[in-house]
């Protein structure tokens, strides 16, 4: 099913190209990442909110295969510059996800929030985990990518720009993970 809807989105994004507007042109991506950049996808981010610089960087990435995910690749492989600039300023304008609707556990957020700490996760993403210029947004975000993102960091499979996330994760146990990933996505 998430490769027809996957085949889909590629065949809707192609046709949209010629399309007038940004969002005519953007209304393939929530195909995956959900309505108004809101995902209801296990494992697929939310896009909503996230920063222009960040979102520029990762189409780039994705466009050039320095970041490997192929509907991502096959999505952005014919962007211009400024088709990324463009797509970027508009994630960027989308809504923010919000937390969850039920209360966080209390305890796991508390044992969570020291981690937090620890590892500084709120120096670079921010107290609010709001993020900034080329640093994600990652408030909010669904805890399933997180989850998935951080260990992708830690067992370095995925890349990003520059060693950051390696070389923070690395000292981050992996039963940590998934405490520091409902944080994220909770918090408020």
């Amino acid at each position: 099913m998430k490769r027809l809807a996957v085949a889909l989105a590629l065949g809707l994004f192609a046709s949209s190209a010629n399309s007038e507007t940004i969002e005519e042109r953007a209304a393939p991506c929530f195909a995956c990442h959900g309505e108004h950049g809101q995902s209801e996808t296990e494992n697929t981010p939310s896009l909503g909110g996230q920063q222009s610089p960040y979102a520029l960087i990762q189409l780039f990435m994705f466009r050039e295969k320095l970041r490997v995910f192929e509907p991502m690749n096959d999505m952005a492989k014919s962007l211009s510059d400024d088709d990324l600039r463009s797509f970027s300023d508009f994630i960027a304008k989308l809504p923010k996800p919000k937390p969850p609707p039920e209360a966080p556990d209390a305890a796991r957020m508390q044992r969570a929030e020291a981690l937090v700490t620890k590892y500084h996760c709120n120096s670079c993403h921010h107290q609010d985990f709001s993020g900034a210029d080329n640093v994600p947004r990652i408030a909010n975000q669904r805890e399933d990518y997180l989850a998935k993102t951080l260990r992708e960091y830690k067992d370095n499979s995925r890349h990003g720009y520059d060693g950051t996330m390696a070389d923070v994760m690395g000292a981050v146990p992996p039963e940590q993970i998934s405490d520091l990933a409902y944080f994220i996505a909770h918090v408020r």
